[in-house]
């Protein structure tokens, strides 16, 4: 799959991106919500990791405007946040899936695996 990740916390998007592709997926990340809208509108990405905090505005934003301008099918969107899906209640219907930090990978594969195969 391709996968664009939103995090503003550049290490861990980077070890996130080289944890992707060692399970032979493509991955692009990006720091900003502006920058992940940006790559988004030149490429397209079978899902998209993105924080609910970011520096210039809410994950959610990022989500709803990916949803909006998907070519197709929009892509898997899947939020990742420091607090729980009950804590971070306002993406609630927009994101497919919701990962704590720190992510559990494999919880990330399957969920990958199984939307490869749909």
């Amino acid at each position: 799959m391709n996968v664009l990740i939103v995090d503003d916390n550049e290490a861990a998007a980077d070890l996130l991106q080289e944890l992707l592709v060692l399970q032979d997926h493509t991955a692009r990340c990006t720091y900003t919500g502006q920058q992940a809208l940006d790559v988004a509108a030149g490429e397209v990405f079978d899902a998209a990791l993105v924080d609910l905090t970011l520096p210039d505005f809410p994950g959610t934003e990022v989500a709803r405007q990916l949803r909006a301008s998907a070519r197709g099918e929009p892509p898997l969107l899947v939020a990742i946040s420091g607090y729980s899906a009950e804590d971070a209640s306002g993406g609630a219907g927009l994101f497919d899936h919701h990962l704590q930090k720190p992510i559990d990978f494999e919880v990330l594969e399957r969920i990958l695996t199984r939307a490869a195969a749909r």
